[in-house]
Parts: structure tokens; C-alpha cells; sequence
């Protein structure tokens, strides 16, 4: 193989980690302002129903807000720390077996090449340059799908589903809020579905998949939500 072909690879690993990295927590920021668009329009709605008093609905909102942020914060944390730490025991085995049977991971880095297509006199000439440049990122990338230079951020998660489930729970909560009473459901409605038909777009276009299911999913559920909770704070508002 040409030193131009190996630069390439060598190059093209990191590059792809990040794309990946990015990836992950992008989708995990749509699905945090989903998550909070979907549910505070479901307490303000059912709220609402219940009450046309706007303290009740700012201060039931807000405590939605507050108590969905934190859950998503700390739901990510605890789930993205579980994942990188896995990623690090991997990554400290794969250490130890490259100190002590050098040799053995060799050949089977080479294996692995030759699965994938190349010829055995290729694929062991493919794991010796890639072993000598970097032979901790050779097999990881390769056997355990890891970059050791882009392992998961729970932080980074964390922050960004507090972040875009507050962004999120704001659309309906603001929409409740700014209008007259007469008004406040619909108007929060329609903002609702505005918002689940940005989240839908931009989640099928993140996961290049088709636009049309992600957002009739999205609106679909976030209508029967909202249809689900008025329903309830109707009954509720009438008993009391």
C-alpha cells in the first residue's frame, strides 16, 4: 500500500470519531428540547384546563421545566459516564494485550483486514504501518469501534440536554403565557406543533433518515399528549 493511502487512513480515523461524537450529543440536544416540548405543554395544557389562573400555570410550569431539566441533565450523565467508562476498560485491555503479546494482536489486526476484503500479504502490510503509527488507535478503531482521541463526554451530554429541554420547555410555556385566556390553548398548540415539526426535520435529517415518519412521530405524539392532559385537568377542574 502507497504512503499516500496509508496517510489517508491515518488521517480519516480521528476525523470520523468526531463526526460520530458530534452526532451523539446533536441528537441527544434534539431529544432533550423534544422531551421539553412535549412535556411542559402537557402540564401547562392539562394546568390550564384546570385553572385560568396564571400563577398556577407559571409556577406548574416552571416546576416542570426545572424538575425535566434536571432529570434529562442527570439521566445523560449517568448514562453516557456508564459508556466511557466501558470505553476505558476496553481501551486498558487492549493496552495490556498490546504489551504483552505484541505478535498476537498483530496478526490479528491483520485478520481483521483480511475479513474485511483485503488480501492477507495487503492486510498484514495494512496492520504493521497502522500498528507502528499508532497501534492503541489501529486495534480500537478496528476491533472495538473506539477512538481512544474521542471518547464520550458525559458532561458534554449533560449540558446539552439541560440546555435544549429548557429551550424546549419554553415554546409552550411562553405560548401560555403571553396570550388571554380565551386564546391560551390553541395559540400553545399551534407553537407545539410548530416546534415538534423543527425537532422531527432536524432529527431525520441528523440520522439521514426520512423526514416524513420522524415528523408525524413527533407531532402525533405531542398532539396526543396534549389532547391526553387537557383532557385530565378538564375532569380535574370540573371535580374541584
Amino acid at each position: 500500500m502507497s504512503e499516500h493511502t496509508t496517510e489517508l487512513i491515518e488521517h480519516d480515523e480521528p476525523h470520523h470519531g468526531n463526526i460520530g461524537e458530534r452526532l451523539n450529543w446533536l441528537r441527544a440536544a434534539v431529544l432533550g428540547a423534544n422531551d421539553g416540548i412535549v412535556s411542559t405543554a402537557g402540564i401547562v395544557i392539562g394546568v390550564a384546563a384546570a385553572t385560568t389562573q396564571r400563577s398556577t400555570i407559571l409556577t406548574a410550569g416552571l416546576a416542570g421545566l426545572a424538575a425535566g431539566a434536571m432529570s434529562m441533565a442527570v439521566g445523560e450523565y449517568v448514562s453516557v459516564s456508564t459508556q466511557r467508562d466501558t470505553e476505558e476498560a476496553l481501551l486498558t485491555k487492549e493496552r495490556r494485550e498490546l504489551r504483552e503479546e505484541p505478535e498476537a494482536e498483530l496478526q490479528e489486526l491483520a485478520e481483521m483486514y483480511a475479513d474485511k476484503g483485503l488480501s492477507a500479504e495487503l492486510a498484514h502490510q495494512v496492520a504493521v504501518q497502522l500498528t507502528a503509527h499508532d497501534a492503541l488507535a489501529a486495534h480500537a478503531e478496528t476491533e472495538l469501534g473506539i477512538d481512544p482521541e474521542a471518547l464520550t463526554r458525559p458532561w458534554q451530554a449533560a449540558y446539552a440536554s439541560f440546555v435544549s429541554f429548557t429551550v424546549g420547555a419554553l415554546v409552550p410555556l411562553v405560548a401560555m403565557l403571553l396570550v388571554g385566556v380565551s386564546a391560551r390553548v390553541p395559540v400553545t398548540v399551534v407553537a407545539v406543533v410548530a416546534a415538534l415539526l423543527g425537532t422531527g426535520w432536524l432529527s431525520a435529517r441528523l440520522g439521514s433518515s426520512p423526514v416524513g415518519p420522524a415528523i408525524r412521530r413527533n407531532v402525533v405524539g405531542g398532539v396526543l399528549a396534549m389532547a391526553v392532559t387537557y383532557a385530565i385537568g378538564s375532569l380535574v377542574g370540573t371535580q374541584l
